[in-house]
């Protein structure tokens, strides 16, 4: 990848004499000896020999909490846990997410770097992901060692480099992921796991960040940042004192015997494989303003936008797929469409003819589960040849907000029905959907889904919450979007992303105005339907809460 050109703030590391190969890992924990002997097997799979570093380095690890799914600055707030609208009218994804490579030794700053990045790119969706949440489970003997400030946790063989690389990919295909939490007091990984999603730019730090060559080419652009030695090793007695509960004499054993050696051998070295060296780390806003333009530019190129304009002209004149079904327009059925069409309907008429209609439009829905054959006894005593539901469970998800009014429909006519729900907006300056919030039942992939909002107009979000339950294993062929009433548009653009997934409604009205709205449509259901006052123009609820 062709990086920023360097400054004098920003320069690349000069050549390096050859060397041992590395890894990026951060402290592993073997003796010394030990360790020499691993070097050579464990090291064919890295780099090739490169020069063996100059200036001392520290490094245990670096805290590995699981990060807030927000970064707030003095001018907006960043989803650092997002998915990104990537996907086109066929719902696939144009390009790979923009990922970078922080590397550096311990305590020299990367996540402050990494941070400060974050904050001036000014992109809604990022995700930071650290190389600490990747150590490997330790033996019994393994844990005695660390106990005892004697295992080596900044060799390479201490960090699974598989599951970072197998990580970092789905998380550049636009793929969820989940990711361990290290537990740096017990040198374990807790129980629990995080779950990240992909993002418009992935950044990757950790004291090793360039070692490993598979890792290497998944990086559009590698950042080193080089901090004093003295500097990094008061960092790290600070942090490993107050924050890990160790005492000094084993911080400077530990760095002494492992830390600095492997900043010799193993991170110094890649310094020369860097597109940009920040010297000084967060101090250099010369050279983090140069990363920042070089990024913005290959975003650009790479055009991480969701084309609005070319969703709603993509399938026009195309009949209606075979995977939509509409409710039978009967008088009843429609005379209550007319009623909640109206302008004039008060609230209270709004509400109940709403529920009716979807009570009608779920009862509908049942009918496209799977059922087998069964045979029950009537209170008679004879058999009765019946038929049952053949899945495991069903599980609604409701598109916040007009998505959860369907809950209760779906609660009266399917006992234990479990309910997640998924919080998708639209920004007003992009005209993408962004996803906010989601709580979805365990074990959801077991389940057929059924996924609620009133009104789907462009299906920009429709499309964006299917992704949501195909990230969490949900077959397509078992995901049913409900929708009181859909636009054309919604419809094509749903059916053309996932071909397999049910469309049930109780209309289709043909047009969508030049602010994506439904016409002659329902209007904004959610502020109708809660009573709130109407939003500004151009945000209709279904594009606010639910851009359908």
């Amino acid at each position: 990848m062709a990086a920023p050109p360097a400054s004098a703030n920003a320069a690349p590391s000069p050549p390096l004499p050859p060397a041992a190969p590395d890894a990026s890992g951060r402290q592993a924990e073997h003796s010394e000896a030990a360790s020499e002997d691993r070097n050579a097997g464990s090291l064919d799979r890295l780099l090739p020999p490169v020069g063996t570093g100059h200036s001392p380095r520290k490094r245990t690890t670096s805290q590995c909490k699981s990060e807030p799914p927000l970064l707030r600055t003095s001018k907006r707030t960043i989803y650092t846990a997002g998915r990104p609208p990537w996907y086109n009218e066929h719902g696939t994804q144009s390009k790979e997410a923009f990922a970078i490579g922080l590397g550096g030794g311990s305590a020299s700053g990367k996540t402050t770097v990494a941070r400060m990045i974050i904050e001036a790119l000014d992109v809604p969706w990022v995700v930071l992901l650290s190389m600490d949440s990747f150590y490997k489970v330790l033996t019994q003997q393994q844990q005695e060692q660390a106990a005892c400030n004697n295992f080596n946790f900044d060799h390479p063989d201490a960090f699974d480099f598989d599951l970072i690389i197998s990580t970092l990919k789905k998380l550049k295909q636009g793929r969820s992921v989940q990711v361990p939490i290290y537990d740096f007091t017990t040198h374990s990984r807790k129980k629990e796991w995080k779950m990240l999603y992909g993002a418009n730019v992935i950044i990757f730090e950790g004291i090793m960040a360039f070692a490993d060559k598979t890792l290497l080419e998944l990086l559009d652009m590698k950042i080193f940042v080089d901090t004093d030695s003295d500097i990094r090793l008061v960092r790290r007695l600070r942090r490993d004192i107050s924050e890990r509960g160790r005492d000094i004499e084993g911080v400077i054993k530990q760095y002494n015997k492992f830390v600095k050696p492997a900043f010799d051998q193993y991170i110094q070295p890649t310094m020369r494989l860097a597109d940009i060296v920040v010297p000084r780390g967060s101090g250099n806003t010369v050279a983090i303003d140069l990363i920042v333009q070089h990024v913005h530019s290959q975003l650009e190129e790479r055009k991480l936008r969701w084309d609005m304009a070319a969703l709603a002209s993509a399938h026009q004149c195309h009949p209606l797929p075979q995977t939509l079904s509409v409710l039978k327009s009967t008088p009843q059925v429609r005379g209550m469409h007319t009623i909640i069409r109206d302008k004039e309907t008060s609230r209270d008429e709004f509400i109940f003819y709403s529920k009716r209609l979807m009570r009608l439009l779920i009862e509908h829905a049942l009918s496209f589960l799977p059922f087998q054959d069964c045979v029950v006894q009537t209170p008679q005593g004879q058999d009765y040849a019946g038929k049952c539901y053949a899945g495991k469970q069903i599980t609604g998800v409701s598109i916040l907000r007009a998505g959860e009014t369907m809950e209760p429909a779906l609660r009266a006519v399917c006992k234990d029905v479990r309910i997640g729900t998924i919080l998708i907006q639209t920004n007003q300056l992009t005209g993408e959907p962004e996803l906010h919030y989601l709580r979805l039942p365990k074990d959801i992939s077991d389940d057929h889904v059924i996924l609620m909002d009133c009104t789907v107009s462009t299906g920009a979000a429709a499309m964006m919450a299917v992704r949501v339950l195909l990230d969490h294993d949900v077959p397509e062929d078992k995901i049913f979007l409900l929708s009181l009433l859909m636009a054309e548009m919604g419809v094509h653009s749903v059916a053309y992303a996932f071909p397999r997934v049910r469309i049930i409604t109780t209309a289709v009205d043909k047009r969508v105005n030049d602010l994506f709205r439904i016409i002659p449509g329902i209007g904004n259901f959610g502020d109708r339907y809660f009573g709130t006052d109407a939003v500004p123009e151009g945000s209709d609820e279904e594009e606010v809460a639910s851009t359908g």
